[in-house]
């Protein structure tokens, strides 16, 4: 493919570390070597969590590593009234509903029934929301509405497969077409009290209005782009191409975090003295060791 438009897109609750960089390199690589487009996105949409100077050490950060990236900067807390605007499409084909339960109640619904001769599919995010909330007549959930009841809107998964079909498809770059298969993560929250839109609903709009071409992640986000591909249908989105590389692992096997201060790029460049040269020179080296193995 040529002038490839990829993004990285980081949430700005901690300061980047290098598997963000790894990420981060993947998809400006991807992008450079198609001669096209390099895009940084702020996912911010969990207000109470994210924190504006953390996206001033993202700038520094992917300055220091020679990352450059095309302006502006899109923010999606800046977008809000887009997404709700999208909420109101799906609002409006009848594939949402309100959703009562609180964790503690689908906790305790869970319990309940796994007691019981059928039990609660499970998929990539937990178990599936039971479906209390799904059941309610019209006039119920307008009383609790009415009662000023916090809710989430959730996916009615039969109803939007019934609007867009099974006939869904997207290309891997490494593991080729995929058929969808969004029944994975059942009856989703795309929006609820504390944060406005949700991941799923965001990045789909997102890498559409901004003309992502393709979608570079990590292998454990591979299931979300089941989801992100009946989305895309029911909202009549671009479909870009996917490509989720490894995750980068620890000597340990395990997955780099925000938590673990030593390994952000402020750390080692600020405290370990190193360059971004030897950065990039040890990024590479993992990417050709076992360590990222998921």
């Amino acid at each position: 493919m040529e002038h490839l438009i990829t993004r990285f897109a980081p949430s700005p609750t901690g300061r980047l570390h290098i598997g963000h960089a790894f990420s981060a390199l993947f998809a400006y690589r991807k992008a450079m070597e198609s001669d096209g487009t390099f895009i940084l996105r702020i996912e911010d949409i969990d207000l109470g969590r994210c924190r504006d100077e953390f996206i001033d050490g993202f700038y520094e950060d992917l300055s220091w590593l020679g990352i450059t990236w095309a302006q502006p900067v899109r923010k999606q807390s800046d977008h809000f009234e887009t997404y709700a605007a999208y909420l109101d499409k799906l609002n409006d084909m009848g594939v949402l509903y309100p959703c009562f339960c609180t964790r503690k109640d689908i906790a305790a619904e869970i319990e309940g029934i796994g007691s019981a001769p059928h039990h609660i599919p499970t998929g990539p995010e937990g178990h599936h929301y039971p479906g209390t909330c799904r059941h309610l007549s019209t006039q119920e959930r307008q009383d609790k509405i009415n009662s000023g009841a916090p809710y989430a809107l959730r996916l009615d998964l039969d109803k939007a497969l019934a609007i867009a079909g099974t006939d869904l498809t997207w290309t891997d770059q490494d593991k080729g077409k995929q058929i969808a298969t969004p029944a994975i993560l059942g009856d989703v929250v795309l929006a609820r009290k504390d944060v406005k839109a949700s991941y799923h609903l965001c990045v789909t709009i997102d890498d559409h209005l901004q003309d992502i071409s393709l979608v570079t992640r990590g292998s454990d986000l591979f299931y979300a782009t089941h989801l992100h591909r009946l989305l895309q249908a029911l909202l009549d989105l671009n479909v870009p191409e996917y490509c989720h590389h490894p995750l980068l692992l620890d000597e340990h096997g395990k997955r780099f975090a925000k938590r673990n201060n030593a390994v952000t790029l402020q750390h080692m460049r600020e405290q370990d003295g190193l360059s971004a040269a030897q950065v990039i020179a040890q990024i590479d080296s993992y990417e050709k060791s076992e360590h990222p193995v998921q």
